[in-house]
């Protein structure tokens, strides 16, 4: 498996976020979702990246970099990769261009239903935190921090 910096407007990325969207949608309500769009996703502060095995794109996720800390966006996985150990092979390649980058800590807003994500975050040392940046509590985000 291959991580590597992408362009988010690449089809085979593209496919994945708006698979992305979809479930967000599907799952949350509008004012609770927090995903960027494809075109936020195309500016210099942010890092994208996919996990490829040969021809097969099988996750992404996002660096946002918010001055002295980092923001995780964008992390999801097709169906079919999942348990393949792509995102967590994204995420490790995040907080390495995170740390090269100088970056203080990784935050993250996630949904509350988003169980597998959870568990993800906490298995690479994530732990709850409050809302941060133009982030507001609500009822169905989990924020969740890191030191690097």
């Amino acid at each position: 498996m291959i991580v590597e910096r992408a362009d988010p407007r690449d089809p085979r990325a593209t496919a994945l976020l708006q698979a992305s969207h979809a479930l967000m949608e599907s799952l949350f309500p509008p004012e609770d979702n927090h995903y960027l769009s494809i075109d936020a996703l195309c500016v210099p502060e942010v890092h994208f990246f996919v996990a490829r095995e040969g021809d097969a794109t099988l996750g992404c996720g996002a660096l946002k970099v918010q001055g002295e800390y980092g923001e995780l966006k964008s992390m999801f996985t097709s169906e079919a990769a999942r348990g393949k150990g792509a995102a967590s092979a994204i995420l490790t390649h995040i907080e390495t261009r995170a740390r090269d980058l100088g970056l203080t800590n990784l935050k993250l807003e996630t949904g509350d239903l988003l169980h597998a994500a959870h568990k993800l975050y906490a298995k690479h040392g994530f732990t709850p935190c409050g809302p941060f940046g133009s982030y507001e509590a609500n009822k169905s985000s989990l924020f969740m921090e890191k030191p690097l």
